[in-house]
């Protein structure tokens, strides 16, 4: 941790070294020579990596914390300390060790009844409920919008979301005069589901090897995968076969400001955007973009002549601008023309709705030929922002 302290406090000192260099280095024109132009982006080059080494150590101490916690409980002196209530269906012991073994095609007459309690509609084998908490926890790490949305559990079906559409107001009356009617007026988002699927090779070799970890390789590979896919939807889908992502001009946030220029970005558009949020939103906003978009950013002044993005100096927190946290991701679009490229908003308004049950299944003959086994996972999600004046995004002149 003290490590971590020592790079944060480092790359803050760098940030002010460089924005001191920027300063100094203008010439009238408010613009640096060619060789100024390269040392400011070495300087800021460093920063980035150092940012970069940063979340990577806070990764490898949370790693570190998890594998530290005992793999047992403690024997106490209370004869029924340990004793806890008998777990029943998809979460029973039973369950998860019959499913494992089919999985490394361990069968028996024995697997295949406790198995019956989590078959699938596609022949396949729903995931154990403890295995399913690992796999959510994956998809949270590989997946930023997920720490982000309102995630919900659906069973089956769609999810009806009432919204207040029009809000009734109040009128000024005459004594004993008529009260005018003014009712709220409701209306209702619909999440469905849509299937997001992939396949996962192991060879035999490795399968059989009882010192492989197939559940860890699973759940990492399934996340990673998954995640990935779900992030990008989430983020430009078009509700085309994949959630409708909140970049997306129907069905997603609404437009903030439009910028006059196609390729850069000024401060005010900056300040126009993140007023054009109402204010009740904006307690709980941040923003997000493309890196290639912060890089943009960095040199923008406030009118006190304060650099408006800031890197952080605290452990967990993130860097901000006009002091509200900066979140990036590679599928946010970068600068161009008509590009929907910033975000600002209160996320907590996106909802991605979790169908339950992930599905994994063996598959023995596709791929013999080669010496490999295939696992097919599929699961069932969606995602709406179900009040699009919660989020505004800025967008650049076509």
């Amino acid at each position: 941790m003290n490590k971590i302290l020592e790079l944060r406090e480092k790359r803050a000192n760098l940030w002010d070294s460089t924005k001191a260099f920027l300063d100094n280095k203008r010439n009238g024109n408010g613009l640096l020579s060619a060789e100024d132009t390269s040392t400011y982006e070495k300087m800021e080059a460093d920063v980035v990596n150092l940012g970069k080494e940063i979340d990577r150590l806070e990764r490898q101490s949370a790693l570190d914390l998890e594998l530290s916690k005992a793999t047992s409980n403690a024997i106490r002196n209370k004869p029924n300390a340990n004793h806890s209530e008998e777990k029943t269906g998809r979460a029973s012991n039973e369950y998860n060790t019959a499913f494992w073994k089919t999985m490394r095609n361990k069968n028996s007459f024995d697997v295949q009844n406790a198995l019956q309690i989590g078959t699938d509609s596609e022949g396949g084998f729903l995931a154990p409920d403890e295995f399913e908490k690992i796999l959510i926890e994956s998809l949270e790490e590989q997946n930023i919008f997920r720490q982000l949305a309102n995630v919900i559990t659906t069973s089956s079906g769609d999810k009806k979301i009432p919204v207040v559409a029009t809000k009734g107001t109040a009128s000024w009356v005459d004594e004993e005069g008529v009260i005018p009617e003014s009712d709220d007026s409701f209306g209702q988002v619909s999440i469905g589901a849509y299937k997001l699927a992939t396949m996962i090779k192991v060879s035999e070799e490795l399968l059989n090897d009882s010192v492989f970890n197939l559940e860890s390789y699973i759940a990492k590979e399934f996340a990673r995968r998954i995640g990935a896919r779900e992030e990008e939807a989430f983020f430009i889908g078009d509700g085309t076969g994949k959630p409708t992502g909140i970049f997306n001009a129907t069905g997603g946030a609404t437009l903030g400001i439009t910028a006059a220029s196609a390729t850069a970005i000024t401060i005010d558009e900056i300040m126009d955007l993140f007023y054009s949020l109402k204010s009740p939103y904006r307690k709980n906003s941040i923003f997000t973009m493309n890196d290639a978009t912060v890089k943009a950013i960095r040199k923008l002044k406030d009118g006190n002549g304060q650099y408006i993005w800031q890197p952080s100096i605290t452990a967990g927190q993130p860097d901000t601008i006009l002091n509200r946290p900066v979140k990036t991701s590679a599928y946010v679009p970068v600068l161009g023309s008509a590009a929907r490229a910033i975000a600002f908003g209160d996320f907590s308004y996106y909802w991605v709705a979790d169908r339950q049950g992930r599905s994994f299944q063996r598959l023995n003959e596709l791929y013999a030929a080669t010496g490999q086994v295939g696992f097919k996972a599929t699961q069932r999600v969606d995602g709406k922002l179900i009040l699009p004046e919660a989020i505004k995004v800025l967008q650049m002149k076509v």
